[in-house]
């Protein structure tokens, strides 16, 4: 088997302009299959718009591959079921009753105009009792905190069992335990071979992954396992030695430099 087979996802000289700047600056990168990896960096480094730019938000120069085939020849449909995204910010209306904003999820697994089948019913209460949302099925979006309806997108995106999974900033709003549960949904995904490709500001959660991305200035710093001290030493150096990582009791831990 080849390495690009075990891909999930490649990008080839990636260049993203955004308002005449540019935001990615010829990147390569290779994500595992069946893996978690993580992307972090300081604010600006292009972490948002390099998730965008691999899911096909965004207009990008360069060539994109997800399990070993050009993205820009998968027909949208296809790419709506190999690929699940979960965004920052994401505009949803209100109104909506938090069953009918997960069954969005099934939607690229459906016939044009046919109603939901038992398997989608199913599987839209899976996601929403993963994110303990179930007791919510019935409510709108307006009733829900931002925390909640965080929790209703994550499992709109669980509901499509896809085989990518791309997530920008999938904490945003989640108290500490919902955010330990989000990380135990991340485990539950890769072991049934999911591959999870996610923005995390929280460096200490970041850590926990199979893989880390380090960027700067739009091009990728440092790729590697959180295990190898060359990784820690690359997330210390783009936040300027502001922090630290150390192990304690068993697991890294990130603190401000004294």
């Amino acid at each position: 088997m080849s390495a690009a087979a075990v891909m999930a996802i490649q990008a080839r000289g990636l260049h993203v302009q955004l308002g005449g700047r540019a935001v990615l600056q010829g990147l390569d990168l290779a994500i595992a299959s069946g893996q978690w990896t993580c992307v972090v960096g300081p604010n600006g480094a292009g972490k948002s718009t390099l998730l965008k730019a691999l899911a096909g938000l965004l207009p990008a120069q360069g060539q994109v591959h997800w399990r070993g085939r050009e993205r820009s020849g998968i027909h949208r449909r296809e790419q709506a079921r190999e690929l699940s995204w979960l965004g920052q910010g994401e505009a949803v209306s209100l109104d909506l009753r938090v069953f009918d904003v997960v069954m969005l999820g099934r939607l690229p697994h459906q016939n044009w105009l046919a109603t939901p089948t038992a398997q989608d019913q199913a599987m839209v209460e899976a996601a929403l009792q993963a994110t303990q949302a179930w007791d919510w099925r019935a409510r709108s979006l307006a009733e829900l905190s931002g925390g909640e309806r965080q929790r209703v997108l994550l499992a709109r995106a669980l509901a499509g069992n896809a085989p990518l999974m791309l997530m920008d900033e999938p904490l945003a709003n989640l108290d500490p335990p919902h955010q330990v549960d989000w990380l135990e949904q991340v485990h539950c995904l890769r072991a049934q071979g999911t591959t999870v490709l996610s923005v995390l500001h929280e460096i200490g959660m970041a850590l926990h992954a199979d893989s880390l991305v380090v960027m700067r200035e739009g091009r990728v710093a440092h790729h590697g396992a959180p295990s190898e001290a060359s990784t820690r030493q690359a997330i210390e150096e783009v936040f300027e030695h502001r922090i630290r990582i150390l192990p304690i009791e068993g697991q890294w831990v990130v603190l401000p430099k004294a």
